[in-house]
């Protein structure tokens, strides 16, 4: 039996490390380990590329947003392009202003980078945003608008213009079957779009 060698030391370290930062924390609501989300991001990078790189920045994707882990530390481990990715990929908090009173403009100021970001940045966004519009869509098949109480913005509304906005800055990425998915589950959640 032939056996494809692909160096995947990057990406071990990778996950060893998210593993470790991620550790003993739950994703929010769902009962379950945090890191199950950055390895289905990985998973749904994988789809569209191997670099090792971005799906190294896809598994750490979250580490620098809700983690004591810093950039400068993501650079140290795995150097500029990877650490560069995973800011990114990161919201920007304003000091002082609760989640709630800021989420609409960390929203919109993410909507507006991933537009124009490099492609790199694309695809790692692509596998942490197809992630949660599934969980969205799972939870939305058995809790209907129910889910929305969850969040910090419980507006149906603004969850749909926030999706549709991702789905705007991601269409660089249209030819992609995670991007195909993405803009369905869209659809189905919150109806069809124009």
């Amino acid at each position: 039996m032939a056996n494809n060698f692909i160096d995947t030391d990057l990406l071990d370290r990778a996950i060893v490390f998210a593993v470790k930062a991620h550790h003993n924390t739950e994703r929010r609501g769902k009962g379950f380990p945090y890191i199950v989300h950055p390895m289905e991001a990985v998973e749904i990078v994988a789809t569209i590329t191997s670099d090792q790189e971005l799906l190294s920045a896809a598994v750490l994707h979250d580490t620098v947003e809700d983690t004591e882990v810093t950039v400068e530390q993501l650079r140290a481990e795995f150097g500029d392009r990877v650490a560069e990715l995973v800011f990114a990929e990161s919201d920007r908090f304003t000091e002082g202003v609760s989640e709630e009173d800021s989420w609409h403009d960390r929203k919109q100021a993410a909507i507006d980078r991933l537009a124009s970001a490099s492609h790199d940045a694309k695809v790692v966004a692509m596998g942490d945003k197809l992630s949660n519009m599934r969980a969205i869509w799972r939870d939305y098949q058995e809790k209907g608008d129910e889910l929305w109480k969850i969040f910090h913005v419980t507006n149906k509304a603004s969850h749909e213009w926030h999706y549709r906005g991702l789905a705007a800055s991601l269409s660089e990425l249209r030819d992609t079957f995670a991007y195909k998915e993405f803009v369905r589950l869209v659809d189905e959640v919150f109806g069809k779009g124009e």
